[in-house]
């Protein structure tokens, strides 16, 4: 049979070492040798012995809720094989998170990642509920994370001279010693009078870097249990 859908751009190969690397810019491919975790769903093939078990919203209440106020579904993937994730055709990246780094990331922006790393579920600091309930994972340890954006996603310094405003819906995550804070962009009235409808931004000051999204978030899908 020939094609280009067979040449070497599309066709996977042997992995030469376990972790996860970039397959494509639309998924992700995990050499599995022990334990990884992955958002449900999100495998779209895997081979060799591999068993997949549903962790739902547990894993020691990581992403209980996310920014949109859902939780995201986990499952851990054990055995020895190679698995293929992908989220909705979305972009993929990977960050590689070493002893004392800390990455702040939106639940929605989670592919896949390794089970060296820890994380624990934190609400956004000046964004409560009545700040539309911003609740991102803190991840820090050693390992792999691997993320999803629709798009390419901006990365964007941060600097004490230089604090940065972003939409809530579009924030994936920043780096640590940002401080952050709900920042009201206009008042009330101007909303009234047809503003620009974007009233309030999350403030990132410090030293470091933001990541975003190049749109704001769509409506979630109902997950599937």
């Amino acid at each position: 049979m020939k094609s280009d859908l067979f040449s070497s751009d599309h066709m996977v190969q042997p992995s030469v070492a376990p972790g996860m690397t970039v397959q494509n810019a639309k998924s992700i491919k995990y050499a599995v040798q022990g334990e990884m975790f992955a958002r449900q769903g999100a495998m779209v093939a895997y081979r060799g012995n591999l068993q997949f078990e549903r962790k739902g919203q547990g894993v020691g209440g990581m992403l209980k809720r996310a920014v949109t106020g859902e939780g995201l579904p986990l499952m851990t993937v054990r055995g020895q094989g190679e698995a293929w994730f992908a989220h909705e055709a979305q972009n993929c990246f990977i960050v590689g998170i070493e002893p004392g780094d800390v990455f702040t990331v939106n639940g929605r922006n989670i592919l896949c990642f390794d089970a060296t790393l820890s994380y624990e579920i934190k609400t956004v600091k000046g964004a409560g509920i009545s700040g539309g309930g911003l609740f991102n994972s803190v991840f820090t340890g050693h390992g792999s994370l691997g993320l999803i954006c629709e798009g390419n996603p901006l990365v964007i310094p941060v600097s004490q001279q230089h604090p940065v405003f972003v939409d809530t819906d579009a924030v994936v995550g920043w780096t640590a010693h940002l401080r952050t804070s709900l920042h009201r962009s206009q008042s009330f009235g101007s909303m009234i009078r047809g503003g620009s409808g974007e009233a309030v931004q999350l403030k990132l000051e410090g030293e470091g870097h933001v990541v975003v999204r190049p749109s704001e978030a769509t409506p979630q899908k109902p997950q599937q249990h």
